[in-house]
């Protein structure tokens, strides 16, 4: 019974330690995810339009 009890407590010692360790990486994660202060990267949705599009047969 002595077994039962101590694999039993060192179960919920290690449960114990992963869900410290998830938090911790939650933690972590979630202050460095936001970028609320950034703006994006691409100046325009669209390239320049001005100009029609030439399309040219390949020759060979």
């Amino acid at each position: 019974m002595a077994e039962a009890d101590s694999s039993n407590s060192s179960a919920e010692e290690v449960k114990r330690k992963f869900k410290e360790a998830l938090e911790r990486k939650n933690q972590n994660s979630a202050r460095a995810a936001d970028h609320l202060d950034g703006r994006s990267k691409a100046s325009s949705a669209h390239g320049n339009a001005s100009h029609k599009r030439e399309f040219r047969r390949k020759s060979g």
